[in-house]
């Protein structure tokens, strides 16, 4: 980043006619030096092209649009005063509304679902997929809720305001491993087997009517932890290969992987296991008409960039979209509040992580309490 904020102020020299930033989600936060560099460029005409100008708050899209329109939408405290908390906290109509007004007339939107822009485009199926907890997960989510509630409590009564956020967070982190799987949360080295966690098995058995129609499928998880557990367990499942992209693959292999999973030769991989972070955005993977979030990551936005892996231009079949939720979980809790979020001025609030750690204390009990009567015997 330190190069490229080098080279920018080197252009800050130039007098651009035209300056397009592509994947401006890159400059959503307006304090970087990047998003500093940029917006300092001279140019008579500014284009931001993004298909995510808001990931996680409305400051996004200020900071897009602080650069494609500077002064628009005012300062960044007004802003934050007259739209972002409006929206974001109290689900404000009128604000979002506003806004939609004030920046409608700088956004040309183009939605893939338009068959006026594309028409040969396929259809796009989505669907929940509501798993049950094992007993030892149902166990584990138990022990995870009063260890961390206490901790949460006691932080509370210290008046330890960042400590509490951060135990806030924790406990979403260890409560989604427990779902996903248990051997994810004890990391003991344990057999990562199906009847160990419902997920695991629902997987599978969707997995088994996939390969069995010779088609492909796209699993995403936020953890590449569990990307290698599941990428171990369903090469031994179904005795073939698993292709497994994360952070740590160099460029050249993650160019190879991608190459092979596309050839629709025998030697070509049929399930791609990726990392939400790595696999998420720039990748062409449209060999695939199946794709799971196996783990969630609570934002829409960042969810749908990784489902255009294969839902984009040149694909030919309906990709089928399943997203997993434990029932009786605070996985299952957060997708609803979502799916009502989302439909907040045509999903103009993101919902990352971070709004959870305002919960009060009785709201985050009542979040990921355990609903007993949703586990399996």
């Amino acid at each position: 980043m330190k190069d490229h904020h080098v080279i920018l102020c080197g252009l800050g020299r130039v007098g651009w006619h035209r300056v397009v930033v592509d994947e401006a989600q890159a400059i959503k936060n307006a304090a970087t030096r990047a998003a500093t560099a940029i917006r300092g460029l001279p140019a008579t005409q500014r284009i931001a092209v993004t298909g995510t100008p808001v990931e996680n708050r409305l400051a996004d899209l200020w900071s897009i649009m602080e650069f494609a329109n500077p002064g628009l939408l005012g300062p960044a405290a007004s802003f934050k005063r007259r739209f972002a908390v409006p929206v974001e906290k109290h689900g404000d109509p009128d604000a979002a509304r506003r806004l939609r007004q004030l920046t409608a007339p700088f956004v040309l939107r183009r939605m893939k679902t338009d068959r006026s822009i594309i028409s040969d485009l396929p259809q796009k199926l989505e669907m929940e997929v509501v798993c049950t907890l094992s007993r030892e997960q149902a166990g584990l989510y138990q022990a995870v809720v009063d260890d961390m509630l206490a901790r949460i409590e006691q932080a509370e009564r210290a008046g330890d305001t960042m400590t509490r956020r951060g135990l806030v967070l924790a406990t979403m982190t260890r409560l989604k491993q427990v779902c996903n799987h248990p051997a994810q949360l004890l990391r003991d080295g344990s057999p990562v087997s199906a009847a160990r966690s419902g997920k695991l098995q629902r997987l599978e058995e969707i997995l088994d009517e996939v390969l069995g129609a010779g088609e492909k499928a796209l699993l995403f998880t936020q953890y590449a932890e569990f990307g290698a557990m599941l990428r171990a367990q369903l090469t031994s499942r179904f005795g073939r290969e698993v292709a497994f992209l994360h952070g740590g693959v160099p460029k050249a292999a993650r160019d190879d992987l991608v190459a092979r999973f596309q050839d629709g030769g025998p030697a070509s991989p049929s399930l791609f296991v990726l990392s939400l972070k790595a696999g998420g955005t720039g990748l062409t993977l449209t060999a695939a008409n199946h794709v799971v979030h196996v783990d969630r990551w609570w934002n829409p936005a960042v969810e749908d960039q990784a489902t255009d892996r294969a839902f984009r231009i040149g694909q030919r079949r309906a990709v089928q979209v399943r997203a997993f939720v434990c029932a009786g979980t605070v996985e299952e809790r957060v997708a609803e509040m979502i799916r009502s979020k989302r439909d907040l001025a045509a999903s103009i609030v993101g919902t990352g992580e971070q709004w959870l750690t305002e919960l009060s204390t009785s709201a985050l009990r009542d979040l990921i309490k355990l609903d007993r009567s949703a586990v399996v015997d």
